[in-house]
């Protein structure tokens, strides 16, 4: 279908007032090319530009955030999207060749080795004598050197990106050991993600939208030296991301209402029905690999009461219906905040999410009384995002599928059961509007387009690094994803993302 054909057949859908939608409630887009196309190396052939007025540019780095006084000399000194911190980790080859050994002997491994950190930002250094650092990842999980089998080389070492927990405070517990008031750091490289953005991007944007419940994010630069080598390897552009724990709740204590309860990691599986729940794996965090699908991670000492509560919650949101379900929910929940934290979840593309995957979130509960509490959605895990697609779920493109059906509310009935109530579906319906509205500078294409361009020259200069990967930005989604023709920072393309993801969105 070429672009004039295209155009006449919206002309002609608009002026019928018809909506038109495939079964499975998909809104119909522009058609694109489904042949996937690793990338050639070669740039594609520009479209010509649309002839539409683009709005005044906001500038690339801003701090327009709404108000974060409870983060601030804290958060918002370590997490700074105008710096670009260097981190300089050192660790003796023993200590290294013992990390990659339990690599060797579960990937999944959790232990920690002794090291020493530098962080630099701002015109100051903190070091840090015998902190912590550990392997993070779940399928991204990698060797961070060489085979298995082999030790550390020294002076030729077989680099490679892999993400960190560094845990300042793991082995000397004191206000020393601690970074603006943060003792861990989650460093992670940027897999699958050749814009270098896509997390970053995410996590600004809640930021941006008031949702305090998002995690802290920006970038860094990271080195690591094993003692011996006579240079430390560079590791590249990192993201860093807050760590989700105790700690994490404490410091918004006063928004949470209490900060010394139940707070659950939930990973695939975590669909939070009553009717699978008693079947899935619900434990607390006892420092081993064990994925557990609902994972306790503080007020561990009370497991028993955490988890019947967690139950009596799981019992509720499935089974109650009409005007019951209505008031519990607002009772335990802030409505708004959920539906507005989702609204930003959507609008990405998270498909990878709890309502279309069940995967990839915490739960918050700030009271540990079966009935009487306030439970909070905290969002988390943003890389397969801004295009990266996949056939997963009820979904097989994240851009186009019709955010008030986003995943299989009977398997996971916590955001689609709100919406079927009509004042909670307009609170989530504005979010999304809200969001892409270009007055706003949020979603909107040009305004996401300024904002990452502003954070690639800020970085561009220091992706090439010692593992000899990625060391270009690239305007690509991952390569395994189902939809390769998605692009963020072209706004002249059809398959742009925000312009696509804008197109499904709602109206109020």
């Amino acid at each position: 279908m070429n672009k004039i054909t295209r155009l006449l057949a919206l002309f002609c859908v608009v002026m019928l007032g018809v909506t038109a939608c495939t079964p499975d409630n998909e809104f119909i887009l522009p058609e694109y090319d489904t042949e996937q196309n690793p990338d050639d190396g070669k740039e594609e052939p520009k479209p010509e530009p649309e002839p539409e007025p683009e709005p005044e540019p906001e500038p690339p780095l801003n701090n327009d955030y709404p108000d974060t006084a409870w983060a601030a000399g804290e958060l918002d000194w370590v997490f700074d999207m105008n710096e670009l911190p260097e981190i300089r980790i050192s660790v003796t080859e023993e200590q290294w060749n013992e990390l990659l050994k339990e690599y060797d002997r579960d990937s999944n491994t959790a232990e920690y080795v002794h090291c020493d950190a530098e962080f630099k930002s701002k015109g100051e250094t903190h070091n840090f004598v015998d902190a912590g650092l550990r392997l993070r990842g779940n399928t991204s999980r990698r060797r961070p050197e060489g085979n298995g089998g082999e030790m550390h080389k020294r002076d030729n070492a077989d680099w490679h990106h892999c993400h960190f927990m560094l845990n300042l405070r793991k082995y000397q517990k004191d206000d020393a050991h601690e970074l603006h008031n943060v003792r861990k750091i989650h460093l992670k490289w940027h897999k699958d993600d050749r814009a270098y953005c896509r997390e970053i991007y995410c996590y600004d944007l809640f930021r941006r939208f008031g949702i305090w419940t998002a995690a802290y994010s920006s970038y860094c630069r990271l080195w690591i030296h094993v003692e011996g080598d006579k240079e430390a390897a560079y590791y590249g552009v990192y993201e860093m991301i807050e760590a989700i724990d105790d700690k994490y709740v404490k410091k918004r204590k006063d928004l949470f209402g209490d900060h010394k309860h139940n707070l659950w990691k939930c990973r695939w599986g975590a669909t939070l029905n009553y009717n699978d729940i008693k079947n899935a794996s619900v434990y607390y965090d006892d420092d081993s690999n064990n994925g557990y699908q609902y994972e306790l991670k503080s007020n561990t000492e009370n497991f028993d009461a955490a988890k019947a509560q967690l139950f009596e919650f799981s019992k509720n949101l499935t089974r109650l219906e009409g005007q019951e379900f209505h008031d519990w929910i607002a009772k335990v929940c802030d409505v708004r905040l959920l539906l507005r934290t989702y609204a930003v979840n959507v609008v990405v593309g998270m498909w990878d999410d709890y309502w279309n995957n069940s995967n990839n979130f915490y739960i918050y509960f700030n009271s540990s009384d079966k009935e009487n509490y306030q439970f909070f959605f905290i969002p988390y895990d943003y890389d397969n995002t801004l295009g990266t697609s996949s056939n997963c779920g009820v979904q097989s493109d994240a851009g186009r599928h019709d955010p008030l059906n986003w995943g299989d509310t009977g398997r996971c009935p916590l955001i689609g059961k709100i919406l079927k109530y009509d004042d909670y579906r307009a609170i989530y319906v504005e979010a999304l509007n809200e969001l892409c509205d270009p007055a706003n500078n949020l979603f909107h294409y040009q305004a996401s387009i300024n904002r990452i361009n502003g954070w690639h020259d800020m970085i561009r200069n220091y992706v090439d690094n010692d593992t000899e990967e990625d060391c270009e930005i690239k305007d690509r989604p991952a390569g395994w994803g189902n939809i390769y023709d998605y692009r963020i920072l072209d706004a002249n393309s059809s398959m742009n993302f925000f312009k696509v993801k804008a197109q499904s969105i709602p109206k109020k």
